[in-house]
């Protein structure tokens, strides 16, 4: 059958659509393909494929920064950095809005998770937003929305898993992730102010700080706001690589934690061992699914076909991206950010390769457009978590979701037109 190809595919979507977890989804369509459309390949094929995309020096980078961010969380730094973001800002109008939007600018450099970001802010800033006034929907949609910042200034995982599916450097992705990440902030806490006037929500400091908050606040801050210029330098300097700069960070992470804040505990150490093995052990799955998944596109020659098509068809490389991204955000309204990344990334990397776009450039394209998707309705991770932990019924989510979706893929298209946002920094260190 001339279709025969296409199966897993199909089956691949009825089962997204089932709510069958991702990873189980990938391996049953490549399994389909591997027993009855191409029984000429080993089933073995698949297991291999399935093991061996895990021994990726780079993929380290992914339970290293996973690890550090959460021991972050435990060392007592995220509320230091609340403290940091309300003596700058705790006096606009709409104050605790704007913090919720700066703490995860400034968590990007730490956590790297968007999902981890939304989940720490729900719990500490949307009850005392609730308390001071703030409508509890818009709370969340905040806290979801600001989360899109953070994978995007590095070392966020989404960042690795595109440089190392698309075979681009990964200290190229983080220097191309700062500018970006920071306009998304100023657009959201832009917006954040203009709903805040027209709700009449309260600063939540009564005047600005004095200078002897501002220089307190930074210095109980300071050692959380070393590491993302430390990972900087040391990436610059060639210090050490990407993946060892995860190492380095989980080691300044415990240090920072026990001697210098001394909040980091050994009864903590359970909980930190857990928490990073299962955030990692996901992505991993996830990963190694993909990869067997890949094996049965790479077999059809599928990368190829799309590439062909997409080049066939627009030969304008700003026209590609524009309708590039916007099949990205339909599709990601219904996959998973790093699983689709994993899974796209390989199939459109050709196509814009062919058409002389800068990998580096598309890259924070695809990331900040997946990481959008994780926001939005009807099946983004970050809605989920966000309203799972505020109580807040979907339909008000979204109601509230509108005007920040807006910005955020008003950001998107202005880093589509205009590239030398994305690779100012990296051609700056290059």
């Amino acid at each position: 059958m001339a279709f025969a190809p296409y199966i897993p595919f199909i089956v691949l979507f009825v089962l997204f659509f089932l709510k069958i977890p991702v990873a189980y989804a990938l391996l049953i369509s490549a399994g389909i393909y591997f027993t009855f459309i191409n029984d000429a390949l080993p089933l073995d094929l698949l297991v291999q494929r399935l093991v061996a995309s895990t021994e990726s020096f780079p993929y380290l980078a992914i339970p290293f920064f996973a690890c550090a961010g959460v021991v972050f969380n435990y060392a007592g730094i995220t509320q230091k950095l609340v403290n940091l973001a309300d003596v700058f800002i705790g006096h606009l109008r709409g104050g605790l809005g704007q913090v919720n939007v700066l703490l995860s600018a400034l968590m990007g450099g730490l956590s790297g998770s968007a999902n981890a970001d939304a989940a720490m802010t729900s719990k500490i800033l949307v009850p005392e937003m609730t308390k001071r006034g703030y409508d509890k929907p818009f709370s969340t949609v905040v806290t979801a929305a600001s989360s899109v910042i953070t994978p995007i200034i590095p070392p966020g995982i989404i960042l690795i898993l595109y440089a190392v599916a698309s075979n681009v450097s990964i200290a190229k992705m983080f220097f191309a992730g700062y500018l970006p990440g920071i306009l998304m902030a100023v657009s959201l806490m832009l917006l954040v102010a203009c709903l805040s006037i027209k709700r009449n929500y309260a600063p939540s400091r009564e005047k600005r700080a004095s200078g002897r908050d501002i220089l307190k606040a930074l210095k109980d801050a300071a050692w959380a706001l070393l590491l993302p210029f430390g990972i900087l330098f040391g990436l610059r300097a060639g210090m050490f690589t990407p993946t060892e700069a995860g190492a380095i960070s989980v080691l300044y992470a415990v240090i920072i934690g026990v001697f210098f804040y001394r909040e980091l505990k050994w009864r903590h150490v359970p909980k930190i061992l857990v928490e990073s093995v299962t955030a990692t052990a996901s992505v991993m799955f996830i990963i190694g699914a993909a990869n067997a998944f890949g094996s049965y596109l790479t077999w059809e020659r599928i990368p190829i076909r799309v590439s062909e098509a997409l080049i066939a068809n627009i030969s304008d490389p700003l026209v590609l991206l524009i309708v590039i991204n916007l099949i990205l955000l339909v599709i990601g309204c219904f996959f998973e950010g790093g699983a689709a990344m994993i899974l796209l990334a390989p199939l459109l990397v050709p196509a814009v390769s062919a058409a002389g776009i800068d990998l580096v450039h598309f890259g924070i394209l695809m990331c900040i457009n997946l990481t959008i998707a994780g926001f939005t309705p009807p099946f983004g991770t970050m809605m989920f978590v966000t309203t799972s932990i505020t109580g807040v019924k979907l339909e008000e989510y979204i109601r509230e979701s509108i005007p920040f979706i807006l910005v955020l893929v008003g950001v998107l298209f202005l880093l589509i037109c205009f590239p030398q946002i994305v690779l100012f920094v990296p051609n700056l260190l290059s």
